[in-house]
């Protein structure tokens, strides 16, 4: 079975200084796979480079089988793929609803809009509630499980989140994971960059564990549960 997306040898970064070296990683269809790592290891990159924010000095990015390296994001997300940035970036000042439409900005079809953000009201029940708020108003809580819900209305089969913990108390990661869970259990698959290592390998099918710009460990997410090395340099164990 071919991957459903393929990195290989990829080298980035930013104005000429290099920050990922030659990452390789694979994700198959139905998966949810997560890229663990300390901060400042070249995870954002990774991901912005796979979702055509930024573009591979080296190396190629293939999904469904076909190299997307040199498309920009606003191809990628045609072909498939959403990524939910680092920090959220919702329109502060739009309502719930008004953030939710923009991410479906590629659908033209206003009842299909409409459709979709109906799904995704369903699927983050609490949203609905607060449907005609101002985006600043939501909990931490809330707002992150807005950009989930925003970067799920292009009806993505790649779904790409960064940080999602980020910012949160303990008792909203855990919801906020859980619904990632429920995301990917509906058939979407999932990449998720996360520095909550224990929380982001419980939740995920493999891992890929990067440092200083470069993949240093693979394997299923019970394998890296189990290392001594992860345990040591992420969990404190």
């Amino acid at each position: 079975m071919k991957p459903f997306l393929s990195v290989n040898e990829i080298h980035s970064g930013y104005d000429g200084v290099p920050v990922v070296h030659g990452v390789s990683l694979e994700v198959f269809r139905g998966e949810m796979v997560c890229i663990i790592g300390a901060n400042g290891a070249g995870k954002t990159t990774t991901m912005r480079t796979i979702c055509g924010l930024l573009h591979p000095e080296k190396g190629t990015v293939r999904f469904k089988d076909q190299d997307i390296s040199r498309l920009p994001a606003s191809r990628t997300i045609r072909r498939g793929i959403s990524y939910v940035p680092e920090g959220r970036r919702l329109f502060p000042k739009l309502s719930v609803s008004e953030n939710l439409s923009l991410g479906a900005f590629i659908e033209k079809d206003k009842r299909e809009i409409v459709r979709r953000e109906e799904e995704v009201l369903t699927l983050f029940p609490v949203l609905r509630q607060r449907a005609n708020q101002k985006a600043e108003t939501l909990s931490g809580g809330e707002q992150q499980m807005l950009a989930i819900a925003r970067g799920m209305m292009s009806r993505p089969e790649l779904l790409m989140l960064d940080e999602m913990s980020l910012g949160l108390m303990p008792s909203l990661v855990e919801k906020v994971m859980e619904t990632i869970v429920q995301v990917n259990a509906e058939g979407t698959t999932v990449l998720l960059v996360e520095q909550m290592v224990q929380e982001a390998l419980e939740i995920s099918h493999r891992g890929y564990v990067l440092q200083t710009g470069r993949i240093v460990q693979s394997g299923s997410a019970k394998e890296l549960m189990k290392s001594d090395e992860v345990r040591k340099a992420y969990m404190g164990m």
